[in-house]
């Protein structure tokens, strides 16, 4: 991976060895991708693609900075980092951590104070950044990953069975918790501050939805297609530049935004699989055609995904489920060893102006909420719910399951096609497991992220939990881990903050009118869109896990071998895992798949970063 770490206190040992240690565990090795120095009582150290990290000193103060950060205060703009470091460190002097508001794009930083030990830490308001610390009592830790904080001889590491149940829940470890009970990360928009052995963490920037845009769409569209312009022309430079190209609207804006701006053609990478129902090319061709981009594709095979699954696992120092990182870091491969050095994402789009088809699900729900309650709950609940078996008259059993739904509050109402709550926990985990488990604790996180977004309408308050649940613990690390190890930057103009206060500002009824998905979004863009990639409908970056989980030989017996390795830790079932590829995949591939995906996946974790 990319980022920086450190310490404040204690080396543990030789503190040039302790740096050099931590610093090795990065992705990025090579002598110009990364740059560390240390003191008597602390560590800094920062890696990544050329250009983009910094170690800066301004008398007692170092200040490390890895992302591409921009400078939005006085004289805002693109600058070079030694600039963007010292403009930083002065303003940390003179207002302290009110300068984290001058700073956009995305970054993570680390400024240390040699003469006190006092430590700030922070990561770009959206969370594509990555810093996680620990207080070990003699040192204060931070770095990207538990993996390079675990290199500091002082670090302590517990796996938390807790973060193991939230892992099968979210398939992947929500923070600020971390897999290791010692370890937390630091939210998006937040910073830490450490000293006198006190650690405070507080917001400097959070999302805060207008809902009352009166402006018309003729006013709004131009705006839009500028913010566009300035976050695709904010991350376009650091060599030769591409995107991710999958045939939906966001990779398909990004990759004409920075034709617009190029007098040759963009490169575009596409992955396809040769699997009915999962292939999306024919929309990446669509749009590599409208804008003539010189366009590359490449098939995933299940040969691919059995040799991938390994360096993925080794990749992640959290246990992460995902199994869209594989093609993910098949692109990202491929346009490297075509000598790419920095591919732009189109991530973001769909959790900014209403792209999930579940916000139109839930609008459908969330009508129920007009009917008057009397006739609510003494009639329709009565009869359709409470009352006589309906599950033979086809009509009535939808419309109870409707009811059902319907009349769960949010965000309850959002999990209920939640794999592990449909297959019932008491029916995955092994029992003694369960008992020192919160069950609830996965629901109470997404109702108090819920709650407290600072939004009224039930499309901005889904969008503020999906921009924590799923962009910045799901998605976000998915792309930046995978083109690390494929050794390709990588950035994302629709987080751009230009793009991020756009949306803020947007009306509820643009993002999401009616079952509409991306009104606005589709209308501001429909005469620089191809039509085709306008109309279809949301598909996504899946792989056909499940398929090639059931008939592809290799994978079902790494599969299989990893599952009977996970039996004996005693976190779950026995009679599941030994069902999971003998016959739940057999019977029903899409739906095992995806659990026999994530388990595997945890096994192989703990056997690359858990001894024992």
């Amino acid at each position: 991976m990319s980022g920086i770490c450190g310490w404040s206190g204690s080396a543990g040992g030789d503190p040039s060895a302790t740096i050099e240690r931590m610093a090795s565990r990065f992705a990025w090795r090579a002598p110009q991708n990364r740059v560390r120095v240390a003191g008597t009582r602390f560590g800094l150290a920062a890696a990544g693609p050329v250009g983009t990290f910094a170690i800066h000193q301004s008398g007692p103060i170092r200040l490390a900075v890895q992302g591409h950060p921009e400078w939005r205060g006085e004289g805002s703009g693109v600058i070079d980092l030694d600039t963007l470091c010292g403009r930083t460190v002065a303003g940390y002097l003179a207002r302290g951590n009110d300068v984290l508001a001058s700073i956009g794009g995305d970054f993570a930083l680390a400024l240390i104070d040699e003469r006190s030990g006092d430590v700030l830490l922070a990561i770009d308001r959206i969370g594509v950044r990555n810093v996680i610390y620990h207080d070990a009592g003699e040192a204060f830790v931070f770095g990207a990953s538990s993996d390079v904080i675990n290199a500091h001889s002082l670090a302590r590491r517990t796996v938390a069975p807790q973060a193991l149940y939230d892992y099968v829940y979210f398939h992947m470890v929500p923070g600020p918790e971390t897999v290791f009970r010692e370890h937390t990360r630091l939210l998006p928009g937040h910073c830490l501050a450490f000293g006198n052995g006190r650690v405070a963490t507080l917001p400097y920037w959070q999302m805060h939805f207008a809902e009352d845009e009166s402006r018309s769409l003729s006013v709004l569209a131009p705006a839009f297609r500028d913010a566009l312009r300035t976050g695709v022309a904010a991350f376009a430079g650091g060599g030769r530049c591409g995107t991710f190209l999958s045939g939906g609207t966001d990779s398909s804006t990004v990759s004409g935004m920075l034709g617009a701006l190029r007098d040759g053609p963009v490169d575009t990478y596409s992955i396809g699989f040769e699997a009915a129902g999962y292939d999306e090319m024919e929309y990446a061709r669509i749009a590599s055609k409208h804008f003539a981009t010189r366009h590359h594709e490449y098939y995933v095979t299940p040969d691919d995904v059995v040799r991938a699954i390994p360096v993925i696992a080794a990749a992640y120092d959290q246990p992460f489920g995902n199994a869209s990182a594989i093609p993910t870091y098949c692109c990202a491969r491929f346009a490297r060893e075509d000598g790419i050095d920095r591919m732009l994402g189109g991530d973001g789009g769909d959790e900014l102006f209403g792209g999930n088809s579940r916000y139109a699900k839930q609008y459908q729900f969330a009508l129920y909420e007009r009917i008057p309650r009397a006739v609510r709950k003494g009639v329709l609940e009565a009869l359709l719910v409470d009352g006589p078996d309906i599950s033979r008259v086809p009509l009535l059993r939808k419309a109870r399951s409707y009811v059902e739904q319907a009349r769960l509050p949010m965000p309850a109402r959002y999990e209920t096609y939640n794999l592990l709550e449909r297959l019932g926990p008491g029916n995955v985990f092994d029992a003694g497991f369960l008992a020192q488990i919160d069950r609830n604790r996965p629901l109470a996180e997404l109702t108090a992220a819920y709650r407290s977004a600072h939004a009224e309408s039930l499309i901005n308050r889904m969008l503020a939990l999906d921009l924590k649940f799923t962009l910045a613990d799901n998605d976000l690390p998915k792309v930046t881990r995978t083109c690390d190890i494929a050794g390709v930057d990588v950035a994302f103009p629709l987080l751009h903050h230009g793009v991020v206060d756009f949306s803020a500002r947007l009306a509820p009824d643009l993002k999401l009118h009616r079952t509409r998905l991306r009104y606005f979004f589709k209308k501001a863009l429909r005469d620089f869109l191809p039509a085709e990639i306008i109309a279809k409908e949301k598909h996504g970056f899946g792989l056909p896990a499940g398929v090639w989980l059931r008939d592809f030989a290799p994978l079902n017996q790494l599969a299989g071998d990893s599952l009977a390795s996970l039996r004996r830790r005693k976190i779950f079932r026995g009679d599941l895992l030994d069902g999971l590829t003998s016959r739940h995949l057999r019977e029903h591939p899409g739906y095992y798949g995806t659990l026999t995906w994530v388990l595997m996946m945890l096994e192989l974790w703990f056997q690359h970063h858990v001894a024992g």
